[in-house]
């Protein structure tokens, strides 16, 4: 009687959820087919909130007993078919497939399952949800989604027809679907596969670990031990190749036990995969508010100071003040929404004081979710090895890059790399997208393959000046444009969309400040040396950054005018008649993208010619490190002309930041579209 009222209330779900209706129109599909079928598989959609509002037992069964669930709502879609004449081929209730699909789980502690915990709960074959990022998966495979098999003595009744129908459960391997050594249950004799009735489903294996893993790739210091452990899971069917590297997911899926080789593996078979949306923080703290009120009446002071006073846990503030900046402007470039190939923004540093360019980076990287300091020892790009569950196909493994999506691949010393790898890396620069190739005769069933991944991550990496080799030629001058950089391609500079010089003995970064921090940290590593420090903390960066990165902003009409004018006239007079212009399609791409990282750290939702103006002074003097000086000629430390010492300081950087807006607007005039000196072709 229980089974009878379960049963009931599973088909009035179906009638009002709209299952019912979609399960006729799959059979309609099945009955208009002229191919012959064996198993009839059907998802229906389950609301488990629904469901238990509904009947509460069924609902219990569903989240607790999936296995038996199915086989209620088997039952119910049979005499469904068969009470409405839907397919006139089905003969037996085995031949029904049915996959229940989640919409989700309750919010319950009890349905979690935390990646960094031990153990799993697999022995009970019920739903749980988990959530991680793909860090490894495979190419699609197939595997038997369900087969006919006949008793081979042809006296025996169960020799024809469709008594032994087996499908896929979840946990189970290929073995347990087909193979040779079952038997008859009315004759004992042995029981072969009816080859032709095999029916066929995709397979994809990926491995997730959990987001909290990222921090052993941060840099960030931990005195606790730490162990992280990837989690495999198997897709099939309509989840295959739905879900990409380095993207976070939420999974509901059932957990079992699967062997390999000698040692048996938690494995998680996935029902559902929902792509995660971060929650994103509704404003900034209140002294962060208080500051950009203060600083209202310029475009300029409030990010002037967030760079000033930034990371004086590491340096001094007023130390290395344009580089900062850069970074926060990178930083806030990582946007979690669906970004276009101009939101990213490169930079490499080019420095003989390493060791706390170095510092300044790792402590950067640890104030994103995805900040990745690559390690030496692995890749950067995807890898290939053999998937370890004896399909033969080959597994791609994500390495730093594909985990930075979304946020910063921070690689280190450039020359450290050796020159295939700078030269993939020039590519992955130039078109955000890596190719990865799979022999046939290695991986698979001898056919080649290849796969393309969008690479959405911001690259940072610094060049030491005084690298022993001595390929470098370093001319003592603190004048930017004295610089030799043979050892790296003229090319892979170009794909960088800022080069930065930080030099010890550069009047922005005064040698005595640094040195009174570095003793007093030596000293005492956890005092608070500044006032900022205290005023302005990590976590309030953190929260800033994460704010500022998910703002929309609109580009003015004034400001798209101006970043084209800027463009077309340095690409003008930086051309020669035997190299052609110096300044590639890209070069506009990143004046875009430094405009925009300037209103998004601003706080405002629209670019202004004051963003365009900073931009373009960075952009230029990025330039002018790379080719020399041109007819827009600016100072090297144009950006932060002063120290920032007080209100009065700011005033004097406002009244110069005004000064070079107007040589910009007459340089505009004089080279940019509509001058004398324009040419008609342009």
């Amino acid at each position: 009687m229980s089974n009878i009222k379960l049963k009931e209330a599973a088909l009035i779900y179906l009638d009002r959820s709209g299952g019912l209706q979609k399960f006729i129109d799959d059979c309609k599909h099945y009955s208009d087919s002229k191919q012959s079928y064996a198993v009839y598989r059907f998802n229906i959609s389950i609301n488990p909130s629904d469901v238990v509002e509904l009947d509460a037992v069924l609902g219990n069964h569903i989240l607790h007993e999936p296995l038996k669930a199915a086989q209620l709502f088997q039952s119910v879609c049979f005499v469904a078919v068969k009470t409405l004449s839907l397919i006139e081929q089905l003969q037996t209730e085995t031949q029904i497939n049915i996959v229940l699909k989640l919409t989700h789980l309750p919010l319950l502690p009890s349905y979690g399952l935390d990646l960094c915990e031990f153990p799993f709960d697999y022995p009970s074959q019920r739903f749980y949800m988990v959530q991680g990022i793909i860090i490894a998966m495979t190419t699609v495979t197939k595997y038997t989604q369900g087969a006919r098999f006949l008793c081979s003595d042809e006296t025996c009744p169960l020799s024809e027809g469709f008594q032994y129908i087996r499908v896929h459960v979840p946990g189970a391997t290929e073995s347990t679907t087909v193979r040779n050594d079952f038997s008859c249950k009315l004759c004992t004799s042995p029981l072969r596969e009816d080859r032709k009735f095999r029916v066929l489903g995709d397979k994809q294996i990926a491995e997730i670990i959990t987001a909290k893993s990222l921090t052993a790739f941060q840099g960030c210091p931990n005195n606790q031990p730490m162990r992280f452990q990837s989690l495999t899971v198997f897709l099939r069917d309509e989840l295959s190749n739905k879900i990409k590297i380095g993207n976070e997911y939420i999974i509901v899926g059932i957990p079992t036990c699967v062997k390999n080789s000698s040692q048996n593996v938690v494995c998680i078979e996935a029902n559902s995969i929902n792509l995660y949306s971060p929650k994103v923080p509704s404003g900034v703290s209140d002294n962060f508010k208080y500051l950009l009120s203060l600083t209202s009446s310029s475009c300029w002071k409030f990010t002037a100071i967030l760079a000033n006073i930034f990371a004086s846990q590491i340096i001094p503030p007023g130390t290395y003040n344009m580089l900062k900046l850069c970074l926060l402007m990178s930083l806030v470039q990582t946007n979690d929404r669906h970004k276009e190939v101009e939101d990213y923004l490169d930079i490499l540093i080019v420095t003989s004081d390493t060791l706390l360019v170095d510092r300044l980076l790792n402590f950067c990287v640890c104030l994103v979710p995805r900040g990745i300091r690559h390690p030496t020892s692995s890749e950067i790009f995807p890898t290939l090895s053999r998937d370890k569950y004896g399909t033969g196909v080959a597994s791609i493994q994500a390495c730093s890059a594909l985990l930075a999506k979304d946020g910063i691949c921070y690689i280190g010393d450039l020359s450290s790399h050796k020159k295939d790898k700078l030269e993939l890396l020039q590519s992955v620069l130039e078109s955000r997208s890596i190719t990865v190739y799979i022999p046939g005769k290695k991986y698979g069933d001898g056919v080649d393959q290849q796969v393309t991944f969008s690479v959405q991550s911001s690259f940072w990496s610094f060049i030491d000046v005084d690298s022993s080799s001595k390929r470098h030629v370093h001319r003592n001058s603190p004048l930017i444009g004295q610089v030799d950089f043979s050892l790296i391609p003229a090319n892979l500079m170009d794909a960088f969309g800022l080069l930065i010089y930080c030099n010890e003995s550069s009047p922005c970064h005064p040698i005595l400040p640094s040195v009174q921090h570095s003793l007093k940290k030596a000293i005492d590593p956890e005092k608070v040396l500044y006032e900022a420090s205290k005023k302005f903390t990590e976590q309030d960066y953190e929260k800033l950054i994460a704010f500022a990165k998910n703002l929309h902003v609109e580009i003015s009409l004034e400001a798209e005018k101006m970043i084209h004018g800027y463009y077309l006239a340095s690409r003008r007079i930086r051309t020669d008649s035997i190299h052609g212009s110096k300044l590639s399609a890209s070069a506009l791409k990143c004046l875009v993208s430094l405009s925009e990282a300037h209103a998004r750290l601003s706080l405002r939702n629209k670019v202004l010619k004051e963003d365009v103006l900073i931009a373009v002074l960075l952009f230029e003097t990025s330039l002018t490190l790379k080719y020399g000086a041109a007819v827009f000629c600016i100072a090297p430390n144009a950006v932060f002309p002063f120290e920032l010492c007080g209100e009065e300081h700011l005033e004097q950087r406002d009244a110069y930041l005004i000064q070079c807006q107007q040589q910009l607007q007459e340089f505009i005039a004089a080279y940019g579209p509509g001058s004398v000196t324009a040419t008609s072709e342009e």
